[in-house]
């Protein structure tokens, strides 16, 4: 999806606990993770998909705002 300003959608991630982590996957034949970032109880990443990124993994209890909603991913027992 392109926004109107001709970049890649953006997503909100909030951490709703401390030790989220975020990872950016890679576009193309291999999907590989290409930047990971961990999130403390209350911070927040602005992340953008991309010619590079296709998809973004969060593992751990974080809200997540997209344009199409909001939803929030839970901790593994």
């Amino acid at each position: 999806m392109k926004s109107q300003f001709g970049l890649g959608e953006y997503i909100v991630i909030k951490a709703l606990e401390n030790g989220v982590n975020v990872m950016g996957l890679t576009r193309g034949t291999d999907t590989r993770f290409h930047h990971a970032e961990k999130l403390d109880k209350g911070e927040v990443l602005v992340a953008q998909f991309t010619d590079h990124t296709s998809a973004i993994k969060i593992r751990g209890n974080a809200k997540i705002i997209t344009a199409v909603g909001e939803i929030e991913s839970e901790r593994k027992e």
